[in-house]
């Protein structure tokens, strides 16, 4: 409904910054259109009435005003005029209400009304001007000012960084210390009793996934499915209402930028990062058969890579069904704007960029040196924070693992692969070697350090740890599918019963595996990042792709939790975070560093079961065993204080073979052991082994030695105690 009789204050305002920016008075509008022969601002009260202010002022292509009248929680959209020629990539249509694409907040759902669409279903060459107002997503006007009380990002070094993935409903709305109220919202995810756990696993930063507004898909609510996962982004400044407590209720709107902001600063209280899961490749719009929301009836050619001889038609890298433009100057600008936005504004610590690879691709090939990664290397704000990639897309030569810049850290997908084959008994030992030791193969050619590795054993996307080793297949029923969607080689193992099992002996086989996988990620070289739940032992009931279960197939069952789980992921957590040894700087030199008693031996030795280094042909022999002992001497680097860094000697154990014994080093390694970890239970975690002394190797575990010291006073052996105690229950 349009009402022109009513009437606001008009001034010419500034084309910067861009969006709808308050000043304590009055808000100032600007909107960027190169392809626009007019512009309107509408505004709606509180029954939905429109009043339509026409952008008298442009400059550079920026529509402006200021509205001294205009105060926080006010709903606005715009109407674009101009030219509409789909093959030309020319999209303008005024019956279509646009979002602005800096709006910091955003209310209401689309309904997929059909006026949405700038055609007639059936007919795709045809013009809709039906008025898509009624159904569409307002930006809303926020109060930018907030009381930070002195707040400081905590600014952890890589290397001593652990991180947690985590969906901010998912992780919150089981939670029974959580009020209901605020169960899977943003204050919910501040709430102490999660800040506690997280502090409890060491935990230093936690990754969001998606929290920028993004779209329910239409194909799902017709399944009566939800986007679970987020990643259908519309608004890149906007904190996803959905995840606001004072959204559900109906409190004054905008207030979920408040209601983020505060939990960035519960999290920085208790020393947490928070690292956002971003998606600037592609928007909510899909293709050429998608809606008209914001980009598309603002400057599409702009905003989108098209294909070049055939402009109706979108480049799509994503498999979503389109691309943004990382080649136009706006759009590069856009992303940087939000980028500088969540960090100045909203005191985030870093980034995960999902599908990284499509905004390398300014021309068509995946490229390091493409703009955006200028513009990232040059940024005094956003080049500080933490920079992770998920290095590739769904495009030709899109899989780029170790091919970003310097700045940039990895999700390493081979560090993932390498670990789960090793443990489900199909093993490469030079492969498995390399991951442990920090993937030198492929980051150290780029002047890149360990922490470039972002290792991660399960994600999101795919099975929980629980489920890797209690299935073989996918089980995505639930998905609506039939089964087809989710990858199907996922390097799984049911260990002889597919799901659920009371037999006693799998049970145990299968919580082993689970301590040799969170032990392995936790003490390989590199940063760690737990997937949310897997140290409860959740599971997803053998569903890898939850993208749409918005249920509690996703949901975390915290009263459910493997306690037993939980204190030994805590415990080795422990372990890392006290001995720099396995976090260290630099990679592995291989060069001859002091020993125990003065002797020459490397930084970090391979060790055959027979207490000897590896030779060449041990690497190919099949063997599914191996040793790697790291020498405390051998840790290049300093401490704040400008101190040399060295640590206690540790032996290390990977058996993913049947039982086996293992012959200790000589003395010139370590004169005694102390076993501080073992998953099978085999070994005397409460002895001493003296060096060139046999071991027993359980079944499929992981030993961890500690160099056996006498000091002067009695050593703080609690951590030791703890994860000793916890590899022999369950």
């Amino acid at each position: 409904m349009s009402d022109t009789s009513t009437t606001f204050e008009t001034w010419p305002g500034e084309a910067y910054p861009l969006g709808a920016t308050y000043d304590g008075a009055g808000t100032n509008f600007a909107l960027f259109s190169e392809v626009a022969e007019k512009v309107e601002l509408c505004l709606f009260d509180a029954d939905d009435v429109e009043t339509r202010i026409e952008l008298t002022e442009v400059d550079a292509y920026v529509w402006h005003c200021y509205l001294p009248q205009v105060q926080p929680g006010q709903r606005y959209g715009y109407r674009v005029h101009g030219p509409w020629d789909p093959e030309q990539g020319l999209r303008c249509n005024p019956n279509k209400l646009l979002l602005d694409p800096y709006a910091k907040a955003t209310t209401g759902e689309i309904d997929w009304d059909p006026s949405l669409f700038s055609y007639h279903f059936g007919d795709e060459d045809s013009r809709n001007d039906d008025d898509s107002a009624p159904h569409m997503t307002h930006g809303v006007v926020i109060n930018p000012f907030f009381d930070w009380e002195g707040d400081r990002r905590p600014q952890i070094p890589y290397n001593d960084s652990v991180i947690y993935e985590a969906h901010v409903k998912g992780l919150t709305q089981l939670h029974p210390e959580i009020p209901e109220d605020i169960r899977g919202t943003y204050a919910g995810l501040a709430h102490p009793a999660v800040t506690a756990h997280l502090t409890k696993l060491g935990v230093t930063a936690i990754e969001l996934m998606p929290v920028h507004q993004f779209v329910q898909d239409s194909t799902l609510a017709e399944k009566g499915l939800r986007n679970y996962w987020g990643y259908n982004t519309l608004g890149f400044f906007a904190p996803h209402e959905d995840y606001s407590t004072t959204a559900r209720a109906g409190q004054a709107l905008g207030q979920q930028v408040q209601e983020f902001k505060s939990m960035v600063k519960a999290m920085h209280a208790a020393g947490i990062e928070v690292i956002l899961d971003v998606v600037y490749n592609h928007t909510a719009e899909g293709n050429h058969l998608g809606p008209t929301l914001s980009f598309k009836g603002i400057d599409n050619q702009a905003y989108y890579r098209l294909v070049e001889d055939d402009q109706r038609y979108y480049m799509d890298y994503t498999g979503t069904g389109n691309t943004l433009n990382v080649r136009h100057p706006h759009s590069l600008q856009l992303i940087m704007d939000s980028l500088r936005y969540w960090v100045t504004e909203m005191h985030v610590d870093g980034f995960r960029f999902d599908l990284a690879s499509a905004l390398a691709r300014e021309f068509y090939d995946v490229d390091r040196l493409a703009t955006f990664f200028e513009l990232v290397q040059q940024d005094p704000v956003v080049s500080q924070v933490k920079l992770i990639a998920e290095p590739w897309d769904v495009g030709p030569g899109g899989y780029q693992v170790g091919g970003f810049p310097p700045q940039w850290t990895e999700w390493n997908g081979k560090y993932r692969d390498t670990v789960r084959d090793f443990w489900r008994g199909e093993p490469s030992l030079g492969e498995f070697a390399s991951r442990l030791s920090g993937s030198s193969d492929l980051y150290e050619r780029s002047g890149r350090r360990p922490f470039a590795s972002i290792n991660f054993v399960t994600a999101h996307d795919g099975f929980t740890m629980r489920d890797l080793v209690s299935y073989d297949e996918k089980h995505n029923e639930a998905n609506g599918e039939d089964n087809n969607d989710g990858e199907s080689h996922n390097r799984s193992w049911n260990h002889g019963v597919e799901g659920p099992t009371d037999d006693p002996e799998i049970q145990a086989f299968r919580a082993r595996e689970q301590r040799n996988l969170i032990a392995t990620l936790l003490l390989s070289q590199g940063v760690p990042m737990i997937l949310h739940g897997d140290e409860l032992g959740r599971t997803q009931q053998g569903n890898n792709n939850t993208y749409a279960q918005d249920s509690e197939i996703s949901w975390v069952h915290w009263e459910d939790a493997d306690q037993p789980l939980v204190e030994f992921t805590a415990a080795v957590a422990r372990l890392r975070a006290q001995h720099p040894t396995f976090r260290r700087k630099r990679f592995f030199t291989g060069e001859e560093v002091r020993g125990s008693y003065g002797e020459r031996i490397d930084d970090i030795v391979w060790l055959h079961l027979e207490g000897r280094p590896m030779e060449d042909g041990d690497w190919d022999s099949g063997a599914q065993a191996i040793g790697m002992y790291l020498n405390g001497n051998g840790i290049a680097g300093k401490d704040a204080r400008g101190q040399t860094i060295t640590d206690e000697h540790f032996l290390l154990y990977f058996n993913a073979d049947g039982d086996a014994e293992v012959t200790l080093p000589p003395l010139e390694y370590a004169e005694a052991w102390d076993v501080v970890i073992d998953t099978g239970g085999s070994a005397d975690a409460d002895g001493t082994c003296a060096a060139g002394s046999t071991l027993p190797l359980g079944t499929r575990s992981l030993v961890v030695l500690r160099e056996h010291r006498e000091p002067e006073v009695e050593p703080d052996l609690s951590v030791a105690a703890s994860v000793a105690a916890q590899s022999r229950r369950g």
